[in-house]
């Protein structure tokens, strides 16, 4: 189940008894979360009352003897079972403990009450591991409450969260903010949907119903340095040799670590040099985008980039950037050798 179908069975149904909210995206399993307390204990007296935290599992009995204790101060028992490992997804069977009868027992009541919850009982457990679906307990949630899937965002599917939630703010980008914003979410290593809205939230403080500039999203992000060197590896694609040292020395002086600067300048070789072999093997235009990882918009300005770099001067530049992060990182070379990367880089046909 996807977070919009969750919140609009909630809407029209009502709170299920059982919860499973999993996956590598938090983002969705917060909002999910806050959702269904606030359907079941909608004032901060009734969660005092009736909500139970438990970070991390506790013993199968135990929780079994939670959910059947009816509540003394609330007319719900609520228990948020956060980072649970009960649904996490089986490694090989080698690594797999034996159980014994005992803790076959202990499962199977826990099933069992999960399968028919006291009608005063509710469970919420979540997880920020992908649940494994071949679990007979992951199988009963499913059937007798709900699961939410919440996977990583990913820059090529970004526009998934981002169109409604700027409807939601009020809010559209003209083409060069989401130019910028698509760029500025593929150059992040991980995609953090909480962090994007925050800055989004503060776009929106300003008015709404209002059109988003390149540069408003360029000040929200600056405090990024990944996003920050954006600029650097777009002047080395436009190959503007004077304005990227300008860029780097920038870098530089704002005190941005090598290591960073490094392994995004091998990050942007690596996907111009994927890009031609995509399209030896037929890829072209935004069919690029989820092989490399990126937004379609994105893919397709690479792609265009691509044209006016040869193989050669991409491997000799990639094999430079792994010489220069091991003699940076001995003391045995200094700035210029990055400087001699985006030379290279800019300046070969």
């Amino acid at each position: 189940m996807k977070y919009e179908e969750l919140i609009k069975e909630l809407r029209r149904d009502g709170p299920r008894h059982v919860y499973l909210l999993s996956g590598e995206e938090p983002y969705y399993i917060e909002k999910a979360q806050e959702a269904i307390l606030t359907s079941l204990l909608p004032t901060p007296e009734d969660r005092q009352d009736g909500l139970q935290v438990i970070n991390g599992d506790m013993d199968s009995d135990d929780l079994v003897a939670r959910i059947n204790t009816a509540p003394f101060f609330a007319d719900k028992n609520v228990l948020l079972i956060r980072q649970t490992n009960l649904f996490r997804q089986a490694r090989g069977d080698a690594e797999k403990p034996k159980k014994g009868k005992r803790a076959d027992k202990k499962e199977s009541r826990l099933q069992e009450v999960l399968a028919a919850m006291p009608e005063f009982s509710y469970v919420i457990f979540t997880s920020t591991q992908n649940a494994d679906k071949r679990k007979k307990l992951t199988k009963i949630v499913g059937t007798h409450g709900a699961v939410l899937e919440s996977p990583a965002i990913r820059p090529w599917n970004i526009g998934d969260w981002l169109e409604p939630r700027l409807r939601e703010l009020h809010l559209h980008f003209d083409r060069e903010a989401y130019g910028y914003f698509s760029s500025a979410v593929s150059m992040m290593p991980k995609v953090s949907l909480s962090y994007l809205d925050q800055q989004l939230q503060k776009l929106a403080l300003a008015g709404t119903n209002r059109k988003v500039t390149k540069t408003e999203m360029a000040d929200l992000f600056t405090g990024l340095p990944e996003v920050s060197v954006f600029a650097l590896t777009d002047a080395v694609t436009e190959r503007k040799v004077r304005k990227a040292l300008f860029l780097l020395q920038r870098q530089f002086e704002d005190g941005t670590y090598f290591t960073i600067l490094v392994s995004l300048l091998a990050r942007h070789v690596r996907q111009l040099w994927q890009v031609k072999e995509f399209e030896r093997q037929g890829l072209r235009g935004r069919a690029l985008a989820q092989p490399l990882g990126l937004h379609p918009f994105i893919a397709e300005k690479l792609a265009k980039s691509a044209r006016a770099f040869s193989e050669e001067t991409l491997k000799g530049a990639m094999l430079e950037l792994v010489d220069a992060d091991y003699l940076l990182k001995t003391g045995k070379a200094g700035n210029e050798v990055l400087e001699h990367v985006i030379i290279r880089l800019c300046t070969e046909k």
